[in-house]
């Protein structure tokens, strides 16, 4: 488990899933991730982070709001495996919040919260983010954690059709991240 001021991440629990999907799994949440999901694509999801974790002792935990323990989404790191990855096997942080959360501060606190734990327990020498080039909130938080782009990384997933199926890649190594203002 992961404190900041104001959130908790944390590991998964069974009954965390309904809520989870009720608050992500919107239009606006999905829009550059593939869009809404059906049954089979929530228990598809479910399925790749509990395999993650399993398999590397971490993936992207569940964001608690301290103040009214209310799920906000998740955030964390996870071994890349995306299909076609340029950066297979590296930690990637990654964040989905709902679209409440969004505009105040959340996300930026629960990766940098997350890029700390990498560096630190996990032993990262460099974190990788992805996302799509129209998703301008995204890769803008990337840069305000002084992640840097890395073009020559930029991947087709072909699970997605365009315009989410061209991955961005932003990167930041541990000296860089130690070193911030």
């Amino acid at each position: 488990m992961i404190e900041t001021e104001r959130l908790v991440l944390r590991e998964w629990r069974d009954d965390d899933w309904p809520r989870f999907f009720a608050v992500t799994n919107t239009p606006e949440v999905m829009r550059w991730l593939g869009g809404v999901l059906d049954d089979e694509g929530m228990a598809a999801t479910r399925a790749r982070v509990e395999r993650c974790a399993a398999t590397n002792g971490f993936c992207f935990w569940v964001v608690e709001r301290k103040t009214d323990g209310e799920i906000l989404g998740f955030c964390g790191i996870k071994r890349a495996d995306a299909p076609g990855s340029s950066v297979t096997g590296a930690i990637e942080v990654g964040w989905r919040l709902r679209q409440d959360a969004w505009g105040q501060g959340y996300a930026r606190e629960a990766a940098t919260a997350s890029l700390d734990a990498a560096f630190t327990t996990f032993g990262a020498d460099e974190v990788v983010a992805l996302t799509i080039i129209e998703n301008t909130a995204s890769w803008g938080l990337m840069e305000r954690l002084g992640m840097r782009r890395g073009p020559e990384l930029d991947y087709d997933d072909p699970r997605f059709e365009p315009p989410t199926r061209h991955h961005i890649v932003y990167t930041i190594d541990r000296q860089t991240w130690e070193n911030r203002a």
